[in-house]
């Protein structure tokens, strides 16, 4: 008898989880379909394999969130932050993979962070610059993908030194050669690979910027949709789920955000 009752508070609690999915499905993809935008432009977080195929951590944690809610999903591939924020802002998808910034929040609602990742800056290999604190000159250009969360920090908090654009994050260090530019900005792990593929040039010791990428929503979204949305990041985050795509894909220096909000 003892058993049969928790099995049976099993199957009630499993019946639960299934009908809160069918309650949010309509508020988190209301168009019946879990439409997510992915930016290809941040490998380390997504990109195309040889076969023209779209994968990485999140658009594992975007199949893992439509398989929660009983919806197909739709991956809308973008190749910048920018284009990845326009596109939740503009409600052409439900869900994206940002970073958390102040002015993005004007129009996504976030989530808690669920990875944590490195911004560098990288010089050529004679350059007098030895550390970070030495890029906030005067004379110096800062190449950063144009809307990408360095773009948006460093816009912030760079006083002197002047912010030079590229059209995507990936292109920042072929701009920053070709143009003879002081300094390029990016995430530490792409910087790294750049150096190896065009040698001559090496990052810089430490951090500028601690990266906490979230998953986010449109901000005109109910209040129940967001906190499904959050409680899903804080799930994958307890149960593994991160950690195991962080290593299914082989992504080093990243970590799984701790618990709850930034502190």
């Amino acid at each position: 008898m003892k058993l049969l009752w928790k099995l049976g508070l099993f199957v009630g609690w499993l019946s639960g989880l299934t009908s809160m999915a069918w309650a949010q499905a309509p508020l988190l993809a209301p168009g019946g379909s879990l439409r997510a935008v992915i930016n290809v432009g941040n490998p380390i977080l997504a990109k195309k394999d040889v076969a023209g195929r779209v994968t990485g951590v999140s658009v594992d944690l975007a199949q893992a969130l439509a398989q929660r809610l009983k919806v197909p999903l739709v991956l809308k591939t973008v190749t910048s932050a920018r284009q990845a924020v326009e596109a939740v802002t503009r409600d052409e998808a439900d869900v994206g993979f940002f970073a958390i910034d102040p002015l993005r929040a004007q129009g996504i609602a976030f989530t808690t962070p669920y990875v944590l990742i490195e911004g560098s800056y990288l010089v050529r290999e004679d350059s007098p610059l030895q550390d970070n604190d030495e890029v906030d000159r005067s004379s110096h250009r800062v190449v950063v993908g144009q809307g990408s969360a360095y773009d948006l920090f460093l816009t912030r908090h760079l006083q002197k030194a002047q912010l030079i654009r590229s059209a995507t994050s990936p292109a920042v260090v072929d701009d920053f050669l070709r143009q003879g530019y002081e300094v390029a900005a990016g995430v530490r792990q792409q910087l790294a690979a750049d150096a190896q593929r065009v040698g001559q040039v090496r990052l810089l010791p430490g951090r500028f910027m601690v990266i906490a990428q979230a998953m986010g929503l449109p901000k005109d979204r109910p209040a129940e949709a967001q906190q499904y949305l959050l409680d899903f990041v804080e799930e994958v985050k307890r149960d593994g789920t991160v950690a195991a795509a962080l290593q299914r894909h082989a992504i080093e220096g990243a970590t799984v955000a701790p618990a709850g909000p930034m502190r």
